[in-house]
């Protein structure tokens, strides 16, 4: 019998990538075979992976559930597919599943590594599950307070779930802050308040930063309240980043924090595990509001263009959908 073919994309070095062919194994007894519907790019992480500049001393680090290869190249790697399941248990047969795999028009993982979506999610929604656990996870590692006066700075996918998420489920007050104006409309789309930073409120209890940017983190601290906390949900990489310390962080006696998704928030981390945790990002998505942050979709035979083009100019670029269905 002739084995099963896929078609997976490879970045094969600094702002280069294709598509090569791999053989499937025969799924085992436990294991899914899913043909993939739709995947999306990280502007962020995703991008940086693409340069080729992850440091390597987080090369372990940033390893995705399911790449291949290694960091900086050749590498399989991505965290965002929604596709059906083909073969497996008869209660998954035929079902949209969410699962942390690269970008593959099928492929083979454990029942365990993919997630049914919930009825309410369509599938081409779906695609955001990944930024929205790492929103989530985000907003656990805040611990906002009820009254706080909140900034969160970025406007990017990450920036404006959690705005969302805030806005909706805590007893705050919540603006988003990007330097670029257009970015008011995806804000009022989702019903948030926005700003640029020049008209942002100061003195805010938690800043969360989102951007991506050094300067972005730079307006964080400015943006500051007396003992107010920043936290840092930016990734840069092998970026060096410069802060004025010498201004008013001491004064203030701020606090500057990380958040990372691959380790569950301590706050939620006695009850939640990643997979409990994917799954109510997943619940999360059902709101229609959220499909306007894909901000396009090609196909996935014009993903190593697509790649090279989301990477010169990720900045501006919300969440880009792949597209596998002829």
């Amino acid at each position: 019998m002739a084995k099963r073919k896929a078609l997976a994309f490879w970045i094969t070095g600094p702002g280069a990538g294709e598509l090569r062919e791999e053989v499937l194994p025969d799924p085992a007894a436990g294991e899914l075979l899913v043909r993939s519907l739709y995947g999306a790019v990280s502007r962020g992480t995703e991008s940086l992976v693409f340069a080729g500049r992850v440091p390597p001393s987080q090369y372990r680090a940033m390893r995705a559930p399911h790449q291949a290869g290694d960091f900086p190249a050749p590498v399989k790697y991505g965290y965002s597919n929604v596709g059906r399941v083909e073969s497996g248990p008869e209660a998954l047969l035929g079902r949209p599943v969410f699962c942390l795999f690269p970008h593959q028009d099928l492929y083979v993982v454990p029942d365990r590594a993919a997630l049914p979506l919930p009825a309410a999610l369509p599938p081409a929604r779906a695609v955001l599950a990944a930024a929205m656990e790492t929103a989530l996870n985000g907003t656990w590692d805040a611990d906002a307070k009820q009254g706080d006066h909140i900034a969160v700075i970025g406007a990017g996918v990450i920036g404006c779930l959690v705005a969302w998420l805030m806005a909706r489920s805590t007893e705050t007050t919540v603006q988003l802050i990007d330097i670029d104006g257009s970015k008011a409309e995806i804000a009022g789309q989702l019903g948030l308040d926005f700003a640029l930073p020049k008209d942002a409120r100061g003195e805010a209890d938690l800043v969360i930063h989102a951007s991506g940017a050094p300067d972005g983190l730079v307006t964080a601290l400015g943006l500051c309240g007396f003992e107010a906390t920043i936290l840092e949900l930016s990734w840069y990489g092998d970026r060096p980043v410069t802060l004025p310390l010498g201004e008013a962080f001491h004064a203030k006696r701020l606090t500057l924090r990380s958040s990372q998704v691959g380790s569950v928030a301590p706050v939620r981390r006695a009850d939640w595990d990643h997979r409990r945790r994917l799954a109510h990002a997943l619940e999360l998505l059902a709101d229609p509001r959220l499909d306007h942050l894909i901000g396009g979709e090609t196909p996935f035979a014009a993903l190593p263009q697509t790649m090279a083009r989301l990477a010169d100019r990720a900045r501006g670029t919300l969440c880009h959908r792949i597209s596998y269905q002829s």
